[in-house]
């Protein structure tokens, strides 16, 4: 469903419940937003482990060069292989 800003104000429970319900809203006409639930989400948005998101980063920049520093004994591996 469309709302326009002013009616998704007035009715944000509204717009919240059927966001939860699974069902996307649509806010706004001109630069429209879209309201989702949560579980929605985290389930199109999953948690990247930072230094793998770098990586990837770097990788789209059209393949920058970057040397981890060494591993040893007091600098244990935190990123799954």
């Amino acid at each position: 469903m469309n709302w326009s800003v002013a009616d998704a104000k007035a009715r944000l429970s509204e717009v919240l419940r059927l966001a939860r319900a699974g069902k996307p809203q649509v806010i706004g006409a001109q630069e429209p937003c879209v309201v989702i639930s949560m579980e929605e989400y985290e389930r199109t948005h999953p948690k990247e482990h930072l230094g793998r998101a770098l990586l990837a980063i770097g990788e789209r920049a059209g393949g920058v060069e970057f040397e981890a520093p060494p591993r040893g004994p007091d600098r244990p591996v935190t990123m799954p292989e």
